[in-house]
């Protein structure tokens, strides 16, 4: 309900408006009048109209100032001026103070009712602009923490775009980063198979279970960590040592943690992993040659620290025995988990063609080699098949990718292998639209129906399915052709039609029956997908 004032000095005026606006129609309601200036002033402070109609030339104190007087205090509503008088310097005056209008008397009632409605209207959408950044600021401080995790993510894969590369585009937790070292712990989880046959739900809780021991046990050695999962069966352990720390003093302390973090895990979870431990570096822009070098030891395997545990420290003999990847393994696993999981196929074919041509160049590539990246690789794969709820097995049986490794001994090779895969994968029909991904529709639209009214996001339902955010917001695209807002609010705004044709309940009743507690922003949202006002079904 919108509130209107009325300040003029005449009386006949204010009542001849007072009859002629047609307040049910322009769903508004009176909140008081003034026959001068400074009444209205207190009027205007102690209602909050969101509409002023005003004259100008009133004792005490005129219109203009009044408004004026207002507007410095950070009153916001609209004004409208209605004068009798038509002068040049009072209408510029009228415009340095944001008046809607600016009006000579005598005035007809369609256009005093068609200035109320554009100044309505422009409430409206001020009001609605209002919510929306009032919403986005609300997701930005949810989602903060989540986009400076993946900000890490980034930096510590080597996928963060060049321009964020210096001291000033660090994230306010981060500028720390620029006073210490950084190394980098690869941590890898051995699929046996215990875990192979974990649950989706299951496999989450054991991740996450990982990621608090891992924090736990580093800060009693290390105060200033982060720890980023990348991809598949892997994980990041970054550690910032102050830069005035011994490198003999800090390899002793990496090595302690990498076996205590082998035995914690072991004893608490059951759980088998393998850690390596990169090179220190003294700039944070060098973490993701770390992480290479962490990934790397654990791949070749070449420096055990203890013959009792798989942990492995990067050495400078495995950079002269293997060069340096044009493409770091990390970051190409990384986008390419990326990319599968935002079903982008081409995307995922180019990642594995330019990786496998610049493979070709290195030296000293040999059969093991090849066949330990396509485990690697399938591990990937199959991890990004979990996150989105299907099992890799049920396209391709176990036994016979086996076998097909086996064979792989050249880069060339491996390159066909994966693409045909990947093609395989994409085109299946269990990832066009399997039976698990119908059930996840079928399980939020009938959720949509049944609690409509509730406040409800799609991380929610994510939630609920057991699926990622980003995935589940595609897999409803391309089930339902509708994106999960939308959907969710054609729902509400069909339910609203069908309760104000029944007529027994008013617009702002039926906003908050279907979820809106706003009630300019149901009306414009009504609007927009039936073609006409709330009010129009109620008449």
């Amino acid at each position: 309900m919108w509130k209107i004032a009325i300040i003029d000095d005449e009386r006949q005026v204010l009542q001849g408006m007072k009859r002629a606006i047609p307040w049910d129609e322009l769903d508004a309601d009176w909140v008081g009048e003034a026959l001068n200036g400074q009444d209205g002033l207190e009027l205007i402070r102690t209602a909050a109209p969101d509409i002023v109609i005003t004259d100008i030339y009133m004792p005490v104190m005129n219109g203009l100032d009044m408004i004026e007087q207002l507007r410095k205090e950070g009153f916001g509503g609209k004004f409208i001026i209605l004068s009798g008088y038509s002068d040049f310097e009072h209408a510029r005056q009228a415009l340095r103070c944001n008046v809607s209008d600016y009006l000579s008397k005598p005035i007809s009632v369609p256009t005093l009712k068609t200035i109320l409605g554009k100044a309505i209207g422009e409430l409206m959408e001020e009001e609605e602009k209002r919510i929306k950044q009032d919403e986005l600021q609300q997701k930005l401080m949810l989602y903060e923490p989540f986009i400076e995790k993946e900000w890490v993510k980034s930096a510590v894969a080597g996928t963060l775009d060049s321009s964020y590369r210096n001291e000033d585009r660090l994230p306010k937790p981060y500028r720390f980063w620029c006073e210490s070292k950084h190394v980098v712990i690869g941590i890898d989880l051995i699929r046996d198979v215990r875990t192979s046959d974990l649950s989706l739900p299951d496999w989450s809780l054991f991740r996450f279970a990982i990621s608090n021991i891992v924090c736990e046990v580093a800060r009693e050695t290390f105060p200033a960590i982060e720890y980023v999962e990348l991809h598949g069966s892997r994980a990041v352990l970054i550690l910032h040592p102050q830069a005035d720390s011994s490198q003999q003093e800090l390899e002793q302390k990496l090595s302690k943690l990498g076996i205590r973090l082998i035995d914690c895990i072991k004893s608490y979870l059951k759980l088998v992993i393998r850690v390596g431990i990169g090179g220190t570096k003294e700039a944070w822009t060098e973490m993701p040659d770390s992480t290479e070098e962490a990934f790397r030891a654990i791949d070749l395997r070449d420096r055990r620290v203890d013959s009792a545990y798989d942990l492995f420290v990067y050495s400078e003999e495995m950079r002269n025995d293997q060069g340096t990847l044009v493409m770091r393994p990390a970051k190409f696993y990384f986008e390419l988990a990326g990319a599968m999981k935002a079903s982008q196929e081409s995307q995922a074919q180019q990642l594995v063609a330019q990786y496998i041509d610049q493979l070709k160049e290195q030296k000293g590539i040999t059969p093991d080699y090849v066949q330990m990246l396509a485990g690697e690789l399938w591990g990937i794969f199959a991890y990004c098949l979990y996150e989105v709820g299907m099992v890799l097995d049920d396209i391709f049986p176990n036994d016979q990718i086996v076998k097909e490794m086996v064979g792989l001994t050249l880069p060339g090779q491996l390159r066909e292998w994966l693409e045909s895969k990947i093609s395989v994968i994409f085109n299946s029909r269990q990832w066009k639209g399997n039976s698990k991904h119908r059930q996840a529709v079928d399980f939020m639209t009938q959720y949509i129906h049944e609690h409509y009214a509730d406040d409800m996001t799609l991380a929610d339902l994510a939630d609920k399915v057991y699926i990622s955010r980003n995935h589940l917001s595609i897999i409803f695209k391309n089930m339902t052709g509708e994106t999960f807002n939308t959907y969710l609010t054609r729902v509400r705004i069909e339910k609203a039609r069908e309760l104000l044709l029944e007529r027994n309940m008013l617009v702002y009743e039926v906003a908050e029956r279907v979820g809106y507690k706003n009630v300019p922003y149901f009306s414009t949202l009504f609007k927009k997908f039936t073609g006409m006002n709330p009010t129009e079904l109620i008449k």
